[in-house]
């Protein structure tokens, strides 16, 4: 019996700001991560991994690996360099091109609109998504990518893990420099959700062809004990960082529970009517995610009165039971496909893992092959995990796209921290030759992918 169905989607996720690099080339504008030094654990971003000039390169490992489906994003700043002016045709070439390439491999494209890195311009004229000259301007930008991709371009999604708008990160990615007081987080969280909803009702009524869906950062949580109040305060929180966003993706909803507390604190005027009116339309064709780990919750550590949006941070214990790796992220596999299995229970709306790997340090010596079987063991049992879902569960999944394909530097700017199939030769502080390696994990999951991950 195939577990997975035919046309299953094989793959890899990345951003622009951790692969491309050429941060002044091509009539690109400045976007926030530009001037980010580097420091003593990070490299800064103006190389990254030169995707930018190597594409075609590693276009052809994604074809040798047998992937048919590679998400990417789209630099704001790249096509547009200030965020809201004029639109540069060089910047929208680099992507069509990049599309052409990929088709031409066998590989379905899949855009994301944002992966964190605001143009500098809207950054610093009007603070970011807290401003609704931003909206504006996002909305401009993701209609104009639409208009010119989704004749090749059957997956979008707007921003990369959309969640992380309503808990406290929201205020590193989102171009914010301001007090981060829960009103903030609160008008952020709804400017955004706009932008999202505005970019699939416009899909939805002028472009059939492709599909739009919602994109989250799932990370189950649990309670530390069986204390009651650890119990309620996981709920709570997955309410507010996850369950809130699921519903507004598929019935255009804020939670009940979401909504009285906006009510209670008197916040009612960050609801606008017209922006409201754009949210209550927003359905999804799929809902889509990143898993790397679990977290645990303890109530003990919530000061009295703090906003549910802030407890992941401040309830966050390490869970004894779980492996981690050096980053202290936990390893559970189970939790997988108790995320999958409760999206799908909860929207009937397919579903699609979209980031899924493990960060470890590596080093090649410049001769042998990188024996990961640390990371062959973990994409192993969570793909073992997806089908568990799908097979035991009913869950209707889209695909499987890891993170990644290719080592990048990672969120914080660490190529120390390496998630990739493929070594690339360099390290945060020197570019050496950039060489791409392919790990032992490479040729194990070629394997998977050319059996539709019957051969794990």
């Amino acid at each position: 019996m195939t577990e997975l169905k035919q046309g299953f989607l094989w793959g890899n996720s990345t951003s622009s700001m951790q692969t491309e690099g050429a941060f002044d080339e091509g009539g690109k504008g400045q976007s926030v991560y530009d001037l980010r030094p580097a420091t003593a654990e990070a490299s800064d971003w103006k190389v990254a991994i030169d995707d930018y000039h190597r594409y075609p390169e590693d276009i052809a490992l994604m074809k040798d690996l047998g992937m048919n489906c590679y998400r990417f994003q789209i630099s704001w700043s790249r096509v547009n360099p200030t965020g809201d002016g004029d639109f540069n045709e060089e910047g929208i070439k680099f992507y069509s091109d990049l599309i052409d390439q990929l088709l031409a491999a066998g590989i379905t494209p899949m855009i994301c609109l944002y992966h964190f890195d605001m143009p500098l311009h809207l950054a610093e004229s009007y603070n970011g998504f807290v401003s609704d000259h931003v909206v504006e301007a996002f909305i401009r930008f993701g209609k104009e990518m639409v208009k010119r991709f989704a004749d090749r371009v059957p997956y979008w999604i707007t921003f990369n893990e959309q969640n992380l708008y309503s808990v406290p990160e929201a205020f590193k990615i989102s171009g914010y420099d301001g007090p981060k007081t829960p009103r903030a987080l609160y008008q952020i969280q709804q400017h955004v959700m706009t932008c999202h909803a505005a970019i699939a009702n416009e899909i939805h009524a002028h472009y059939p062809q492709i599909q739009i869906g919602g994109m989250l950062a799932y990370q189950e949580v649990y309670p530390h004990s069986p204390l009651p109040e650890d119990v309620a305060a996981t709920r709570k929180f997955l309410e507010f960082a996850d369950t809130n966003l699921i519903r507004l993706f598929t019935v255009g909803q804020y939670s009940t529970e979401v909504l009285h507390y906006i009510h209670r604190e008197g916040w009612d005027d960050l609801l606008d009517p017209e922006e409201m009116a754009i949210i209550s339309q927003c359905t999804s064709d799929f809902l889509s995610f990143s898993y790397y780990s679990t977290a645990t919750l303890d109530s003990t550590k919530i000061p009295v009165a703090t906003c549910p949006n802030f407890w992941g941070v401040l309830g966050h214990t390490p869970n004894p039971y779980l492996q981690t790796n050096e980053w202290q992220w936990q390893i559970d596999p189970l939790g997988f496909r108790t995320v999958l299995t409760t999206i799908y229970n909860e929207t009937h709306v397919p579903v699609f893992p979209i980031e899924n790997g493990i960060g470890v340090r590596e080093h090649w010596d410049g001769e042998h092959e990188i024996n990961d079987d640390y990371r062959i063991r973990y994409h192993r049992a969570h793909i073992q995990a997806m089908k568990d879902a799908v097979t035991l569960d009913g869950v209707e999944c889209i695909g499987y796209l890891g993170w990644g394909l290719i080592d990048i530097l990672s969120s914080a700017g660490n190529m120390d921290k390496r998630y990739g199939l493929v070594y690339v030769n360099r390290t945060n502080h020197d570019l050496m030759d950039l060489k791409r390696v392919p790990k032992r994990s490479f040729h194990w999951f070629k394997q998977v992918i050319a059996s539709n991950g019957e051969q794990l």
